[in-house]
């Protein structure tokens, strides 16, 4: 009798471990799918905050580049213009 109540004893002592291993790992696994849900989240703002920085700054460039050139082109249009009649004023 003495035996058997050992053995369960065991058995119920090993049952109960392998219970409170499996609450272990499923709250480590659910504080591991948290954190990597939040490096995810954190991660990816950056990205975008980076990438939205990035076309941000080329685009300025772009439009600034672009948009001083046609500048340049009518200033120069203008100053032809302006010669031309000058020209034929004093003409």
């Amino acid at each position: 009798m003495k035996e058997n109540a050992v053995i369960t004893i065991i058995s119920i002592t090993i049952i109960v471990l392998n219970m409170m291993m499996i609450i272990v790992l499923d709250i480590k696994n659910a504080i591991m799918m948290a954190t990597m849900a939040e490096v995810t989240t954190v991660t990816m703002a950056e990205i975008m905050v980076a990438t939205m920085a990035e076309i941000t700054a080329a685009t300025m460039a772009e439009v600034t580049g672009v948009t001083m050139a046609e500048v340049t082109v009518v200033v120069k249009d203008v100053a032809a213009v302006g010669a031309g009649c000058f020209n034929l004023i004093n003409n």
